[in-house]
C-alpha cells in the first residue's frame, strides 16, 4: 500500500513538474475581448508600427488590408507570392492578392517569419488566422482569462 501511494505521488509530482516544463516553453499573448465573442492581439510589424488583430482560428489566411499593406511594402517587410480565392463568410469568393510579410511580432516578443496574408479592400478588420498560428503551433486559445500561448516564437533580437 506504501508503495502504491508512494508511486501515486511520483506520478503526480511528475505531472505538475512537466506541466510547469511546458508553460514554461509557451509565449502568452494577452488578448483584448471586444464583444461577446471577438478576441484581438496587439502586433507590430516593420513599416506598420503597432496594430491589431481579430485572432480568427476559422480563417485559413491571416489578413491585412490594403492600408497596412502599402506601408509594409514600403518597409520591404512584404512580398508579393500570388493571388488566392476567398469565401467569404456569406459564401461568396473574391479573389485576393496574397503577400508573405517577412517579420510579424505578436505582443511584445513572439516574432514570426514569413507569414502569408491574403489583402482585404480598403480599410478592413484584420485577422490572424492559421497562417500565423500554425507557424507557432501549438498554440492554445484560452478565453478565462483571455490569452493566446504559443509554442514556436521566434526572438526579437533573433
Amino acid at each position: 500500500m506504501l508503495l502504491s501511494r508512494s508511486k501515486g505521488l511520483c506520478g503526480l509530482l511528475g505531472l505538475l513538474l512537466a506541466g510547469s516544463v511546458f508553460a514554461d516553453a509557451y509565449k502568452v499573448i494577452p488578448m483584448n475581448q471586444k464583444r461577446l465573442a471577438t478576441y484581438y492581439v496587439q502586433a507590430s510589424m516593420l513599416g506598420s508600427g503597432e496594430v491589431e488583430f481579430m485572432v480568427d482560428t476559422g480563417a485559413g489566411y491571416t489578413t491585412i488590408n490594403e492600408q497596412t499593406l502599402r506601408l509594409l511594402v514600403e518597409a520591404e517587410n512584404a512580398v508579393p507570392v500570388g493571388e488566392l480565392t476567398g469565401v467569404m463568410a456569406d459564401g461568396s469568393e473574391m479573389r485576393l492578392p496574397l503577400y508573405r510579410i517577412k517579420r510579424l511580432v505578436l505582443g511584445e516578443d513572439c516574432v514570426l517569419h514569413d507569414v502569408e496574408a491574403a489583402v482585404f479592400p480598403h480599410n478592413t478588420r484584420m485577422l490572424l488566422g492559421l497562417s500565423a498560428l500554425e507557424k507557432a503551433a501549438p498554440f492554445v486559445f484560452s478565453t478565462n482569462p483571455p490569452r493566446l500561448s504559443l509554442s514556436h516564437c521566434g526572438t526579437v533580437a533573433g
